[in-house]
């Protein structure tokens, strides 16, 4: 099944800034293989289940090894048969406009 999945995580003992924890979660993303789309407020990562959820774990994992506290909001759009929902879902809506 597909899943379309938005990712928003970064610690929350680490001061006012946090980008250099948030670009090395967006590094790991960026180098899974699988389609994705950093945004203000997170990263959406479109693949199988499985594929994305690994990648989901390997963010928490990369954090937890020198973070104390990780905030994480996970958002999921799980469907059969769908494909190149990253830029189709934005395009549709565009079309429409």
């Amino acid at each position: 099944m597909s899943a379309l999945v938005e990712l928003t995580i970064f610690p929350t003992d680490k001061g006012a800034s946090v980008s250099p924890y948030v670009a090395r979660v967006v590094k790991i993303i960026r180098e899974c293989g699988l389609a994705c789309s950093l945004g203000p407020m997170g990263t959406c990562i479109e693949g199988e289940w499985d594929e994305v959820m690994a990648v989901v774990t390997k963010c928490y994992r990369e954090l937890e090894r020198d973070c104390d506290r990780i905030y994480m909001l996970l958002k999921a759009d799980c469907r059969k048969g769908a494909e190149d929902r990253l830029t189709g879902k934005v395009r549709s809506v565009e079309d429409k406009l």
